[in-house]
C-alpha cells in the first residue's frame, strides 16, 4: 500500500477565491484542506458538492473532483454521485438558506437515509450572496432587509433537525476555531453513514458579529462547551463549571459549590443511542448555557449505500432472468398464429 504524503496545497486548486476579506469561510476552506491532506487518500477519491450561495463556490477552490449544482439541491445530486460510486468520498457544502429553506427537504431525507457522505453547514443566520435577507436560522424579532421591523418566525436549530430525522453524526464548531474544525471533519469522514457539521459562520457583510457573543475571547471559556467523548462537561477559565443532569433538564453547577465534586459532572458519551441528552446538548443556548462545540452525536446505523449495494449483489445472484430473452420468455406468454377462420381480420392467439 503506497503512504500518500499530501500537503494542503495539494488541495488548493489555481482558481482565485473570491469571498469577502474577512469572511468566516476562508477558514473553513483551510480546515477541511487540511483535514484532506492528512487523511491519506488519493485526491481523486474525493468529489465536492455545493448548492447555490457564498459557500457553494467551495468546489472551485478545492483540487478534487467537484460540482457546483442548483439552489438546494447539493444533497439529491450528491447522493446520485454516491450511488453511482460508492467508492468516492462525497463532501457536501451548504449554507444555512441552501440547505434549510428550498433544500430542507432533501437535507432531512439525506440523514434519514443515512447515506455515508459528510454534509458541512455554513450557518451565518442570513442570505449572504443574495444580500441580506432573513433565512430560516435567523433569531425572532432580527431585522434584515426582508424584515425590516424584525422576523415573526421561530428558526430552525439544524441539530434539531438532525435528530428528528433520526440522524447518526451531528457535530458543531466554530470558523475561527480551526483545531477544532480540523479535528470535527477528521471525526466525520471516518464516520459511516451521514455526517452534519455545523459552522458557525461569519458573514462580514450582512451578519457581521452574529457570533461575537460566543466568540469574545474574554468570556470565550465560559460561554464555550468543547465536547470530548469520554470526558466531563467542564468548561470555564479554570475548568471549574460543568453540566449535570438534574430532574431531566442539564443544569450548570460549579465544582466545589453546594457539595458538587468532579465525579457529578456528566461524562459525554457520543455512541449513547438515545438522543435525549444529545438533543438537551444541542439545545443550549446563551445566557442560561454554554454553546456546545465539538462532536455531540456518533452512532452505528444500517447505511443506504451499503444495504443497495448488497441488495443489488443479492438480487442477481438469485435471479432467474439473465438477458433479455429470459425477459421475453417469462410470465404470460402469447403465441400468435395466422387465423385460418375465413373472413376473420384477428389472428389466434394461444397462451403457452
Amino acid at each position: 500500500m503506497i503512504d500518500l504524503k499530501y500537503t494542503v496545497k495539494d488541495f488548493k486548486s489555481e482558481n482565485e477565491v473570491r469571498w469577502c476579506a474577512g469572511c468566516g469561510d476562508f477558514a473553513i476552506l483551510n480546515a477541511v484542506q487540511r483535514t484532506m491532506a492528512g487523511m491519506g487518500v488519493p485526491r481523486e477519491k474525493y468529489a465536492v458538492i455545493s448548492g447555490i450561495g457564498c459557500s457553494s463556490r467551495f468546489p472551485y477552490y478545492m483540487s478534487t473532483f467537484g460540482f457546483h449544482t442548483i439552489h438546494g439541491r447539493a444533497a439529491a445530486v450528491a447522493t446520485g454521485v454516491k450511488l453511482a460510486n460508492p467508492d468516492l468520498r462525497v463532501w457536501v457544502i451548504t449554507g444555512d438558506g441552501d440547505s434549510m429553506a428550498i433544500g430542507g427537504n432533501h437535507f432531512i431525507h439525506l440523514i434519514r437515509r443515512n447515506i455515508d457522505m459528510n454534509l458541512i453547514l455554513f450557518n451565518n443566520r442570513i442570505y449572504g450572496l443574495t444580500k441580506g435577507q432573513y433565512s430560516p436560522t435567523t433569531a425572532r424579532g432580527f431585522k434584515t432587509k426582508t424584515s425590516p421591523f424584525g422576523t415573526v418566525e421561530d428558526p430552525f436549530v439544524p441539530g434539531q433537525l438532525v435528530i428528528g430525522a433520526r440522524g447518526t453524526f451531528f457535530a458543531r464548531t466554530i470558523d475561527g476555531n480551526m483545531k477544532l474544525s480540523q479535528s470535527v471533519f477528521e471525526t466525520a469522514e471516518n464516520h459511516n453513514g451521514t455526517s452534519i457539521v455545523e459552522v458557525l459562520q461569519n458573514c462580514v457583510i450582512f451578519n457581521n458579529g452574529i457570533h461575537s457573543a460566543l466568540t469574545d475571547r474574554e468570556h470565550a471559556a465560559d460561554r464555550q462547551l468543547i465536547l470530548e467523548h469520554g470526558k466531563r462537561m467542564l468548561f470555564g477559565k479554570e475548568k471549574q463549571k460543568g453540566l449535570v443532569f438534574e430532574k431531566g433538564k442539564l443544569k450548570v453547577v460549579v465544582v466545589g459549590e453546594n457539595g458538587i465534586t468532579i465525579d457529578d459532572i456528566l461524562v459525554h458519551d457520543v455512541t449513547e443511542e438515545d438522543p435525549i441528552l444529545h438533543l438537551a446538548l444541542i439545545n443550549m443556548q446563551l445566557p442560561d448555557f454554554p454553546v456546545a462545540l465539538g462532536v455531540i452525536r456518533s452512532v452505528s446505523a444500517l447505511v443506504y449505500n451499503t444495504e443497495l449495494v448488497e441488495q443489488i449483489k443479492d438480487v442477481q445472484q438469485k435471479r432467474k432472468i439473465t438477458c433479455v430473452d429470459d425477459l421475453l420468455n417469462s410470465g404470460n406468454i402469447w403465441e400468435v398464429e395466422g387465423n385460418e377462420t375465413e373472413g376473420s381480420e384477428c389472428p389466434d392467439l394461444k397462451l403457452k
